[in-house]
């Protein structure tokens, strides 16, 4: 099953699909209707199989995320995960009520199910799209973040009782995000602190030790009562822009683990569907998912957005670029587990429209970003720097990828002008290797290894990143290693 999961990552990379529907596609040519006849009826299970699944897969979002990029972006996207979830549970709940005749308590619950961009779906498609830092920001740091306030609304929806007051539900959904984000924050520093400062006898221990911190903020996180989703993620974030030892070998640590969570997940929820079962509920679902992705999503993009002026182009982008994938899947098994009436109604619904409008948004998502004259090149040609430690030597060794695009393109090794205790030593270009002089030029396309001291290391990569935005002139032109831009 992993090696035929992997074999549909390069499908879907060469079709433009998002790997979740193939993943899906397996679990359900496992499954009872299809070749592979299991049976798998067990919701609660799934249930709790996808929450650790999910802490995996923000783990490995946050980690990746770079705050120089979210951090102008965090308004806007704490607006799109309040004030947007609860336009968009409103309006699609109406829609689900007066277009497609259901009762209010399972129009709210499918409301709330399908407000919650998928992680797994926004952080795979976006980071192939080359769009403005901002755009990309507020997407990644919104699939972040409204996790906590819809879990905490279906939960409420699905209780056995009826939501009495609702000034004391949104009293609840701050009150565990504040303790979400404040556990999230302290288990990201403390242990990026101790990540720095104890030496493990083993590199292969570092990525071990990240991810089992990561799962400690989601487990003091919830044990709080607070939101575990946002604890993993931020404390994540902290930790990957913490520039701990060993981040190349944590990094990939990671992402293979968020691979085996996605396709596990995935494949989990493909099988626990029952494909001859979903005919009566394919025009239901369709409706409200047009009523989601035309007029709710828009809708709640304007209002949220209303106070930070974002151009017309990347509200548009924005309403588009709403994806949806297991999230809202695991969460429509909570009614199944509590009871709900027309539970498997409701499961059916959002399967269908996750899998439709995934299908038909997450190709598109390219096409409307050149159409809308988003496609941002100069976003994309930022260099790309590992960085690995010499503890012993006390030193850093940086390896440079010059994209296309960079301003390094024609620069010369002397003209990096590199701060004293950092040289260029090698550079591989067409697949050959050769230790460069001072009146190297640099081409795009070259890989750069470059060793630095341990007090100048910071300012080395700083002065990298200065000359591929600036060119040769970036510390007369205001940009050097002092403001790393």
């Amino acid at each position: 099953m992993l090696l035929i999961a992997v074999a549909a990552v390069r499908i879907s990379s060469r079709s433009g699909l998002p790997s979740l529907l193939l993943y899906l596609g397996i679990g359900i040519a496992m499954g009872q209707d299809g070749i592979g006849d299991v049976s798998f009826s067990d919701a609660e299970m799934t249930q709790v199989i996808g929450y650790a699944a999910l802490v995996v897969i923000l783990a490995e979002g946050g980690l990746g995320t770079k705050w120089k990029e979210i951090k102008p972006a965090l308004p806007a996207a704490a607006a799109l995960s309040l004030v947007g979830v609860a336009v968009s549970v409103g309006v699609t709940a109406a829609g689900a009520h007066y277009l497609v005749g259901l009762d209010w308590r399972p129009s709210l619950i499918i409301g709330a199910v399908v407000s919650s961009t998928d992680a797994a779906a926004v952080f795979s498609v976006l980071r192939k799209v080359p769009l403005p830092a901002r755009v990309t920001g507020v997407l990644e740091a919104e699939s972040g973040f409204n996790d906590a306030p819809v879990v905490i609304l279906v939960v409420a929806f699905s209780a056995a009782g009826p939501v009495e007051h609702w000034y004391v539900l949104i009293g609840e959904i701050a009150l565990e995000l504040a303790i979400g984000a404040a556990i999230g924050l302290a288990v990201g520093w403390l242990g990026s602190y101790g990540l720095r400062h104890v030496a493990l006898p083993a590199s292969g221990l570092y990525p071990i030790a990240v991810m089992a911190i990561a799962t400690v903020a989601y487990a003091a996180g919830a044990m709080a009562h607070g939101s575990g989703f946002l604890a993993v993620y931020l404390a994540a974030m902290v930790m990957g822009n913490a520039k701990l030892p060993h981040w190349p070998a944590t990094r990939g640590f990671a992402e293979g683990l968020g691979w085996i969570a996605q396709i596990g997940m995935f494949v989990l929820l493909g099988l626990l569907v029952t494909p001859h079962e979903l005919a009566d509920d394919v025009v239901p679902a369709l409706i409200i998912g047009l009523v989601l992705t035309m007029v709710a999503r828009p809708l709640e993009v304007l209002i949220s957005l209303l106070p930070f002026r974002m151009r017309w182009q990347e509200q548009a982008l924005m309403s588009w670029a709403g994806l949806r994938g297991a999230v809202p899947i695991i969460l429509a098994t909570i009614p199944m587990v509590t009871g709900v009436a027309d539970s498997q109604r409701i499961f059916n619904i959002v399967f269908v429209l996750v899998v439709v409008y995934t299908l038909i948004q997450g190709p598109t998502l390219p096409w409307l970003a050149r159409k809308l004259n988003l496609g941002d090149d100069a976003e994309a040609a930022d260099l790309g720097i590992e960085s690995a430690p010499l503890e012993r030597l006390r030193g850093h060794l940086l390896s440079v990828s010059v994209p296309k695009g960079s301003r390094m393109h024609g620069v010369e090794v002397g003209e990096l002008r590199l701060p004293k205790g950092a040289s260029v030593t090698l550079v591989v270009r067409d697949g050959e290797s050769f230790v460069p002089g001072p009146t190297t030029v640099l081409r795009r396309g070259d890989e750069l290894l470059v060793v630095a001291t341990d007090p100048v290391r910071d300012a080395a990569e700083a002065r990298l990143r200065a000359i591929g935005h600036g060119g040769k002139l970036a510390g007369w032109l205001g940009s050097g290693p002092e403001t790393g831009r």
